[in-house]
């Protein structure tokens, strides 16, 4: 594998050319940063490749049969180091991993100087590792996807710093490298990784700044309102997510701008201020109601009734009313999109411990184990955080039956990963 990523091998023989082909469908070898076998095949080809080894043939030496420039080393080595050697070395672990590894993959390096400046190509890479970790996030959860994620994140400002002369094409670096650094901080923030998601945050807000992009700084407001929320911060959050309504004033998105008020209602509510939670709520329903427009961001794919119902539910879980709250979150597990697996959980979740709240032990472990179940594709710090909650409350009551089982599940899966990095950063 070193001699493919140093360049020694500019094409895999027939039976990695077969591996790289399954980790990546739809790839060609020059895609992964190879030549193409036909500029490495005939006699001249195979006399320069006597003495390698034969698992990785086919060598070409010969400059005058074909030129390969530098950009095609760095692609072959972001895909070597950052794609197939990881898949490979995860796919025998959890699922979860041999999937993050491939999304760091998706957004090679920065074109060396021989090629020019980055171009419409780049952009586009950078805007589909978005699509493809949020993908992965909504499937899996964020645990095993982060650490992989910020490969992806460093190349895309690298792309930035290596300068872009046409305006349309760094406008959509800066928005794709921001919506990314959002999307990294997110899967910090669902990691329990307080710290690095205000860090990742912080630095989309910059990008959004540097650029004028209204939409990206109130995505960087949103997301950072329910950091501080999670991280017990309150009334930082309502700023935020007024910050964030403010920006959003510009665009043509109602649904947006509902979304914002549910975060700040959940400032409201951890203020303990039932009036600013219920004027937010009822505003949050009201623009809801607007329905979609086409001026909704990429990103909000996940808001719909189901996630409203669920965010509701945390805010009058937050404000002490646990029947209430017990009633949107079983709508929100029951509305939502079975592509959104770890939402699902999530909801679950959030359902189980507002039922332990409400008197309803049994219900409740019940709705439990079925988290438990789902944990087993779903990797996230801050579900299991809510699960550790439920359990302790569970403990207080009689055992036997459902309770038991969720109990004694729950404790056979716990540890120092599953509990999970909630509050590391208390300063953060």
């Amino acid at each position: 594998m070193g001699r493919v990523e140093s360049g020694e091998i500019r094409c895999p023989n027939y039976a990695y050319e077969r591996v790289f082909r399954h980790m990546f469908p739809g790839l060609t070898l020059p895609d992964m940063g190879f030549a193409p076998r036909e500029a490495v095949r005939g006699r001249g080809a195979r006399t320069a490749a006597v003495g390698a080894a034969p698992l990785a043939t086919e060598p070409d030496h010969r400059d005058t049969r074909i030129q390969i420039c530098e950009e095609s080393d760095v692609l072959r080595r972001a895909f070597i180091t950052g794609g197939p050697a990881a898949a490979l070395g995860f796919a025998a672990l959890h699922p979860i991993e041999a999937a993050a590894a491939a999304a760091a993959a998706h957004v090679p390096g920065p074109r060396a100087p021989v090629t020019g400046r980055p171009g419409a190509a780049e952009a586009a890479a950078v805007e589909e590792a978005v699509r493809h970790i949020r993908l992965l996030d909504d499937r899996h959860g964020a645990e095993g996807i982060y650490r992989r994620a910020t490969q992806p994140l460093r190349a895309a400002y690298e792309l930035l710093d290596a300068g872009v002369q046409r305006r349309s094409v760094s406008d959509r670096l800066h928005a794709g490298a921001g919506e990314l650094a959002i999307t990294v901080g997110w899967l910090a923030h669902d990691s329990g990784r307080f710290g690095d998601a205000r860090s990742h945050y912080a630095e989309a807000l910059a990008t959004a700044r540097v650029c004028g992009d209204a939409a990206l700084e109130a995505h960087a407001f949103c997301n950072t309102a329910f950091l501080a929320r999670d991280a017990g911060r309150p009334r930082e959050a309502v700023r935020a997510a007024q910050a964030a309504q403010q920006a959003a004033k510009q665009l043509a998105s109602p649904r947006l701008l509902s979304l914002l008020a549910l975060r700040e209602a959940g400032g409201w509510a951890g203020l303990a201020d039932r009036s600013g939670c219920e004027q937010a709520l009822a505003r949050a329903e009201r623009l809801f109601a607007g329905g979609p427009r086409d001026g909704d961001p990429e990103w909000m794919t996940f808001y719909g009734e189901a996630e409203l119902a669920g965010l509701e539910a945390q805010c009058w879980s937050a404000l002490g009313e646990a029947g209430r709250a017990a009633e949107h979150a079983r709508r929100a597990v029951a509305l939502q999109d079975s592509h959104f697996t770890r939402n699902i959980a999530l909801f679950t979740a959030e359902l189980a411990g507002d039922l332990a709240d409400s008197g309803e032990p049994e219900e409740a472990a019940a709705a439990g184990v079925r988290v438990l179940s789902l944990l087993e594709a779903v990797r996230s710090a801050r579900i299991r955080t809510m699960l550790d909650g439920t359990a302790r409350t569970l403990r207080a009551h009689p055992g036997g039956g459902v309770i038991t089982e969720f109990l004694e599940r729950h404790a056979a899966t716990a540890g120092p990963e599953a509990d999970g990095r909630r509050g590391e950063d208390p300063a953060c």
